[in-house]
Parts: structure tokens; C-alpha cells; sequence
């Protein structure tokens, strides 16, 4: 990654910045020399994620929502740049709780965009998603080609994208949207009922329990690697390209792995340090409400007007992704 554009000297913020995602770009950002200011509320972040940025000078943690207005102002003033990450993710979550994920995501977003432009900051990049491809069936999914969408996650992804168009049209922001799919890697939570299937099914293998695949295991799936997340986010934060601002890409590899497969290479990895892993049986259920079947992103947009070349493919962020889990996570580790 060091060879890449990076970010330098700047003032940064990112929302969410002690979840998944928001830590790694914290990290990213802090080790090129930018100070970082990172809002979060801990609802799914947590501090262990940015305890080792505490003591640092140039990292600057502010415990807020972003649904207060205030809170945003005060994490937006005097920053070049804002990274949005604040979420709440999980497409199950917001059946459950379509409200919460509501205010959240959308009048989150709002009060974020607001505190973007009265203080007067020029780039705004978000955290899309590929939710918002919704029914449509054609692959590989092209930014200007969407369904209807199948969850109210999805709906609120749609809604910040119609929002930062409004917002660069009327008030001069420049906003570059970026729809994530499937990302995993270091950091991210394999807790909780809306775990990422990554991380879920590494911590049960580790553990010797059956994960359980929704479906027959051939749903597809654009699995992405963490680090070229932070690299489309680098590109799109510095990119001069006016062809580019105002934008969504696909922040993706353009390649694509059924649920079969991932556990396959799962359970390679992680037999390198436990061999029993091998004979653990996965289990299978019906189908999950909201689920697209099938994901895989065209990136020639992305590659075309910011210069993006993901750097990890499935099989080689997965073994990055497995040994980082049994070194920080394992129980036997």
C-alpha cells in the first residue's frame, strides 16, 4: 500500500472512525502524517479497535452522534476532509428496526452533509452500498443500473446518495460516494446477531461450532478486502479529476465467490493452525428476507476516472484476514 496515493498533512475526520472500516482509514490516515479527528458513539464501534491511536497527538476522539447536529459541527470544524463511515449497517437490522436505521443513516447523513457545508469543508467521501442494487439481476452491477431495493438498509444507502447530489448541486460540496461490497478483514466484530458472515465463520470455526449458510450455499457475493477499501478511499479523497466528483463507484475486486467456496478457503486457512477445523460440518437454513442472491461489481468506472486497482483478491486478503483473527481472537491462539 505504501506505493499508492496517500492522504498527508491534512486534518481528516471520520465518522465512525472506532468501527470496522473507520479504524482502519484512522490508522491509515494517522500513519502519513494527518491528524484525525474521530466521531463515534460506540453503538457498534468499539474503543478497542482505536485504543493504540489514544496517546497519539494527532488523533482526537470525539464521543458524539451523529444525529445531534452539535456533535457533527464540533468533529466537522477546521478538518479539509471528511471519510463517512458512521452507519448502522446490517441489512436483518433494519427489518427488525427500520426506524432506528432510519435516523441513523439518513438524518445522520443530513446532519453531516449540514456541518460539511456551513463549515465550509471541501470533500466529503461516503460510505455507499452495494444494498442499493437491490433486485436487479444484471451482473456485474453497474453504477447507473439499480433495482428496487429490498431491505430499509438498503432505502437509507439510496437516500445519502440522492442527498450528496442535492447537497454538491446546491451548496458547491464536492461528495464522492463509494458503494461497498462485502468488505472484511482485521478489526471487524464476529460478535452479535448481525455479524458479517467473514468473521462469524471464522470465530465459530475457530471454536469448533457449525456456521450456518442461508440457502444452499451458492448465493454469490463480491468479497473485499479491507485494504482496497483504504485505497479507493485515498483515491477518491485526493483525485482531481473533475469527471470524478459528484460521483458513486463500486468499491469492490470484480470477482465473485459463492458462500461454498468462502468456507472452503476458510477452513484451509485456519487448519494451518488447527487441523481439526477440517472436520467441523457447516449447516445450512432457508434463505434470509432482504438478501440479494447474487453480487459482483464492474470496478471500470472506479479504474477508469480514479486510477483503482484493488490490490487483494478473495483467496489473498482471506489469509491475511485468518491469521489476523487467530492472533487476535483464537482461543488457543
Amino acid at each position: 500500500m505504501d506505493n499508492r496515493i496517500k492522504i498527508k498533512n491534512k486534518r481528516v475526520l471520520v465518522t465512525g472512525g472506532a468501527g470496522f472500516i473507520g479504524s482502519n482509514l484512522c490508522e491509515d490516515l494517522l500513519k502519513y502524517g494527518n491528524e484525525v479527528v474521530c466521531l463515534d458513539n460506540f453503538s457498534t464501534g468499539r474503543v478497542e479497535n482505536i485504543r493504540e491511536f489514544l496517546n497519539n497527538k494527532y488523533f482526537k476522539l470525539i464521543v458524539g452522534d451523529i444525529r445531534n447536529l452539535d456533535d457533527c459541527k464540533k468533529a466537522a470544524d477546521n478538518v479539509d476532509l471528511i471519510f463517512h463511515e458512521a452507519a448502522l449497517g446490517s441489512v436483518p437490522r433494519s427489518i427488525n428496526d427500520p426506524l432506528t436505521t432510519n435516523s441513523v443513516n439518513i438524518s445522520g447523513f443530513l446532519n453531516m452533509l449540514i456541518a460539511a457545508r456551513d463549515l465550509k469543508v471541501k470533500r466529503f467521501v461516503y460510505a455507499a452500498s452495494s444494498s442499493t442494487y437491490g433486485d436487479s439481476e444484471i451482473l456485474p452491477k453497474v453504477e447507473d443500473f439499480i433495482g428496487k431495493p429490498l431491505s430499509p438498509y438498503a432505502v437509507t444507502k439510496y437516500v445519502n446518495e440522492l442527498y450528496a447530489h442535492v447537497f454538491q448541486l446546491n451548496y458547491n460540496i464536492q461528495t464522492i460516494g463509494l458503494r461497498y461490497f462485502n468488505v472484511y478483514g482485521r478489526r471487524q466484530d464476529p460478535e452479535g446477531a448481525y455479524a458479517a458472515v467473514i468473521p462469524k465463520f471464522t470465530m465459530l470455526l475457530m471454536e469448533h461450532k457449525s456456521p450456518l449458510i442461508h440457502g444452499d450455499g451458492t448465493t454469490s457475493r463480491d468479497f473485499t478486502y479491507i485494504d482496497n477499501i483504504i485505497q479507493i478511499n485515498n483515491l477518491a479523497a485526493l483525485t482531481e479529476n473533475s469527471e470524478a466528483i459528484g460521483q458513486i463507484f463500486n468499491a469492490a475486486v470484480g470477482d465473485r465467490y459463492d458462500l461454498n467456496a468462502m468456507v472452503n478457503y476458510l477452513k484451509i486457512y485456519l487448519t494451518n493452525y488447527d487441523a481439526d477445523i477440517s472436520k467441523v460440518p457447516v449447516n445450512y437454513g432457508p434463505f434470509r428476507k432482504g438478501d440479494i442472491i447474487h453480487s459482483l461489481a464492474s470496478i471500470k468506472k472506479a479504474e477508469v476516472l480514479l486510477g483503482y486497482k484493488p490490490e487483494f483478491n478473495l483467496i489473498e486478503g482471506l489469509k491475511l484476514a485468518v491469521d489476523w483473527y487467530w492472533k487476535n481472537l483464537s482461543p488457543k491462539a
